[in-house]
């Protein structure tokens, strides 16, 4: 919450912005009143993301020139600005430290205890490997319990609101672990993927807070999403290199760590997906995401994957192999692409000219469309040929899902491409399909068990 200076100067700034605006309305058409509500917006979320009152407007300026050309052109003239805050020390310096100090700490002191709970079973004598299933089962508790906590705590939750994220969390427990599953059966395997995906819902309601409820909301938790598997996949990387090095130089005192590896990676790799929402959460207060940039690279490269993959198709004439780790390669491949249009969607200028990346993300989408429409009528034939299993009915279920946002997602960006509508509702769609994800996934993790006797 600002101080009372702080707000003080705040009102300065935005009557100093203000002024700019009003002397540039003979140049450019803006609802000032209406621009000033999104940049009040944007500092009370930066602000209490841990930035200084001076830090939040300049930062706040900045990506209000998405909307507004005006806006762009003084955080251009003022960029010298953000730089100085960004670098010179502020004479607030002192309690943001602390607030950033303490915001390590707590996502820290989480990701050591993801790493104890993770290996509190073992005290039980439950093992890794000869109790798979319990670990299949609970894997999701691991870590996501802590990591709605991080975002309880950091957005200041109120009470209801965190009694219901509880709930949700002990409902989905007592479901996953009191069904009477086949061990390694089918559908224990598909609880057990669909049940992070159902709880991945209630992590964003906690990130977003009170925000939940508005597309800005939600598509910061898409971006969040999209920024914690970047930093995931860095700190993966990191943590490979670092166990090869390891295993390199006890080698050479003839010193065997192989051990010590398959016992500890584990606590690694659920402390790290803490780890990795911290670094995200801390670089988003200061700059902008880096996977809108990422998407301008990857779109036209998965375009070209996609229609290599149709070319090849028709040519040999062979179908869609859907065994189900083909059809999680499948329908991942497809949620990447739905990703790499919202990221670009949610990073494009609304007043920039549509232009030749435009044609390439419908070409992506309809690609897309198109290879779903292929995995569709493999999985129908298949049905019709073998009957109903839990993978064929799962399968047919997320691609029905998958087909209907594709399809409506091309709708509305041809519409765009042809000057016919505007690229919000694009953003808007995609964020308001959301639950249906989630609602799906629960329906795999309740209704599948029984529906299929627990096979």
């Amino acid at each position: 919450m600002p101080t009372p200076d702080q707000v003080v100067s705040l009102d300065n700034q935005i009557e100093q912005w203000r002024s700019y605006l009003s002397r540039r309305q003979a140049i450019h058409t803006v609802d000032i009143a209406e621009l000033e509500d999104h940049l009040r917006e944007q500092v009370a979320t930066l602000v209490g993301a841990g930035l200084s009152t001076d830090e939040a407007f300049l930062v706040a300026v900045n990506r209000l020139g998405n909307l507004d050309a005006l806006s762009r052109e003084f955080a251009r003239e003022h960029s010298d600005r953000l730089w100085k805050q960004l670098v010179v020390v502020p004479s607030d310096s002192v309690a943001q430290l602390a607030r950033g100090r303490m915001d390590a700490i707590v996502a820290f002191c989480l990701a050591v205890a993801a790493a104890v709970l993770v290996k509190l079973p073992a005290l039980f004598g439950l093992d890794l490997d000869e109790d798979a299933h319990f670990y299949l089962r609970n894997a999701s508790f691991f870590v996501l319990p802590l990591l709605t906590g991080y975002f309880v705590w950091k957005r200041g939750l109120d009470q209801s609101k965190v009694r219901w994220l509880a709930v949700a969390f002990a409902a989905a427990a007592v479901v996953i672990n009191a069904y009477p599953f086949t061990e390694d059966g089918p559908t224990l395997v598909l609880a057990a993927i669909h049940l992070p995906i159902a709880l991945w819902l209630v992590v964003g309601i906690a990130y977003a807070g009170n925000r939940w409820g508005q597309v800005a909301g939600r598509m910061d938790f898409i971006r969040f999403s999209g920024e914690l598997f970047i930093y995931y996949v860095l700190i993966a990387l990191g943590g490979g290199l670092l166990m090869g090095f390891m295993a390199a130089i006890f080698q050479a005192i003839n010193i065997d760590v192989e051990p010590v590896f398959e016992q500890w990676v584990i606590t690694g790799v659920v402390g790290a997906v803490i780890v990795a929402a911290w670094l995200v959460e801390a670089k988003q207060s200061v700059i902008e995401n880096m996977a809108p940039v990422l998407t301008r690279l990857f779109t036209p490269l998965f375009a070209v994957l996609l229609l290599g993959f149709l070319a090849t198709l028709l040519v040999t004439g062979r179908g869609i192999d859907i065994e189900r780790n083909a059809l999680i390669a499948f329908d991942g491949l497809l949620l990447v692409v739905l990703g790499l249009l919202l990221y670009s969607v949610s990073a494009r200028d609304p007043q920039s000219p549509r232009g030749p990346f435009d044609v390439v993300q419908v070409v992506l989408v309809v690609s897309a469309l198109l290879a779903n429409a292929f995995a569709l009528w493999a999985i129908a034939e298949r049905i019709n040929e073998f009957g109903f299993t839990p993978n064929r009915v799962a399968a047919l279920g997320m691609n029905v899902i998958l087909i209907v946002n594709l399809a409506w997602s091309a709708v509305l960006y041809i519409r765009f491409l042809r000057g016919r509508a505007q690229v919000a509702p694009v953003e808007k769609w995609q964020t308001n399909y959301l639950p249906v994800y989630a609602a799906w996934a629960a329906v795999v993790v309740i209704v599948f068990p029984p529906l299929f006797r627990f096979i």
